[in-house]
């Protein structure tokens, strides 16, 4: 009984010890939510107000001069075989299921791409994505990990702007992203944004006047890689938040969960050591009861 005890004993403080850690990361990773949290929302006014101009310039005629709008033939018809999908997940763990759901829905579009006859070039941001898709025996075109919970512009142009090139060249067919969309605390779902070829926003509000100078082509030609860059610094930021806020939820059950196994844990002790007691307390008057016979 006495061995059992202390095996409790240590248990509870097992556990006890283990609470103090989540509860720390929690802490952490809810400071560091909130900073990454004003960086998307920093970076969405300026997106917003991008995709808003795009939409104002765009027309029919002019995308056909443009090889970032062109949507190139199918392999079968002889256009580029090659798709670049770019996962964007986290450096570390403790942060629930957040990087499997990211790699399921990588794992889910290259199988798609690979039905329609595309050899997918995968590049990774973070290394869960990278670890397990090396694990798998995958070979990876790009592997980064030194992006870090601090995303910026300069990152994003580093990655994306070689494969801009190799669109432009008429050597990739498209350029996938899977990030991670922050819609809140608690709603980190992961998201297949098509970045190349890209889609001409649609304006929600009414068109703006412009007097456009130089021509409206002139300035597609600077702001289309600029949009395609700026799709992947979202990508990054949003990505970022999600991770701690994911981390920031995974710990906060992890603390749950300890809080009310050390109160089992307690419960179970209390009731061994009060049943040891009264079965001394019965000894002792079963032999006090023998003497007096």
């Amino acid at each position: 009984m006495a061995a059992k005890g202390r095996a409790l004993k240590q248990r509870i403080r097992s556990t006890q010890n283990t609470k103090k850690i989540t509860k720390t990361m929690e802490l952490v990773s809810t400071s560091k939510m909130k900073r990454a949290q004003d960086r998307v929302a920093a970076a969405r006014p300026y997106a917003t107000a991008l995709a808003e101009t795009l939409a104002d310039l765009w027309t029919a005629d002019l995308a056909s001069q443009f090889a970032l709008l062109r949507r190139p033939l199918p392999p079968a018809k002889g256009g580029p075989a090659k798709v670049a999908l770019i996962l964007i997940t986290s450096n570390r763990g403790l942060c629930g299921a957040f990087n499997a759901n990211l790699i399921k829905e990588a794992r889910r579009r290259i199988h798609t791409l690979e039905g329609q006859g595309y050899t997918v070039d995968l590049y990774t941001v973070g290394r869960k994505g990278a670890g397990y898709f090396k694990y798998l025996g995958r070979k990876l075109a790009g592997d980064r990990s030194d992006v870090g919970d601090a995303p910026t512009m300069a990152h994003a142009v580093s990655i994306i702007d070689t494969l801009i090139g190799e669109f432009a060249a008429g050597r990739l067919a498209g350029l996938d992203v899977v990030q991670a969309q922050f819609q809140g605390a608690l709603a980190t779902p992961p998201a297949l944004v098509q970045v190349l070829p890209i889609d001409p926003p649609r304006r929600t509000g009414p068109q703006h006047d412009y007097i456009l100078k130089p021509d409206a082509g002139t300035l597609l030609e600077s702001l289309l890689p600029l949009y395609a860059r700026n799709l992947l610094y979202r990508a990054l930021v949003e990505t970022a938040a999600s991770e701690h806020a994911a981390r920031r939820t995974a710990m906060k059950n992890a603390t749950d969960n300890a809080t009310e196994l050390v109160r089992v844990l307690t419960r179970i002790y209390n009731r061994n050591r009060q049943a040891a007691i009264t079965q001394e307390i019965a000894e002792i008057v079963g032999g006090a009861a023998a003497l007096e016979q």
